[in-house]
């Protein structure tokens, strides 16, 4: 079992559950940390829910780094691990995150099957959620609330930093969200 096919399995089975939801987007591969780590498949929605795909073809090795970003940022997080993986993961992640278990099936076929139900992350940052914008999303939200005044030439740190000062932490993830949806040029 390769991480083409468990991705192949977690992308069908969500697009099945998201069908004809237009509020719901659902990507591959999304950066975080400015690019350092990313996320393999993530939807989108009335929240973020990422998802870090661990077939048995892979190794756990980048895992714990994994959990510290995926942590800072998501609203949920679930861990698609092949069976081989899957009593070490657990160890690793938080309790909050949920795990599929990816069995390969006789016909070469991915079926996930679910062993923990992904919570609310009580982990998460909000100057971590500000840095998934881009600059200009950044300055447009800025201006839009009327406080970009001075900031156009500072260094993208700035721009989170006051950001993360002027919006209450559900508004700035409902903010990043729907930035992200409407996003185009990833």
């Amino acid at each position: 079992m390769r991480d083409r096919d468990v991705r192949q399995a977690l992308t069908e089975s969500l697009q099945a559950v998201h069908d004809g939801d237009p509020d719901t987007h659902i990507r591959q591969e999304m950066g975080l940390e400015h690019g350092q780590v990313f996320v393999d498949v993530v939807v989108i929605n009335g929240e973020l829910h990422g998802y870090e795909l661990k077939s048995e073809s892979d190794t756990l090795d980048r895992l714990p780094h994994q959990v510290q970003a995926y942590s800072s940022v998501l609203d949920k997080a679930t861990l698609v691990v092949g069976a081989s993986h899957l009593q070490d993961a657990l160890t690793i992640i938080p309790p909050w995150w949920g795990v599929e278990k990816a069995v390969a099936q006789p016909d070469g076929s991915v079926l996930l099957k679910r062993h923990r139900k992904a919570r609310a992350n009580p982990q998460q940052q909000p100057l971590a959620v500000a840095k998934l914008l881009w600059r200009d999303e950044v300055l447009e939200v800025l201006e839009a609330l009327g406080v970009a005044t001075g900031l156009r030439s500072k260094p993208r740190k700035v721009l989170y930093e006051r950001l993360v000062g002027v919006l209450p932490p559900d508004s700035l993830r409902a903010e990043v969200r729907r930035r992200l949806k409407s996003r185009v040029g990833w």
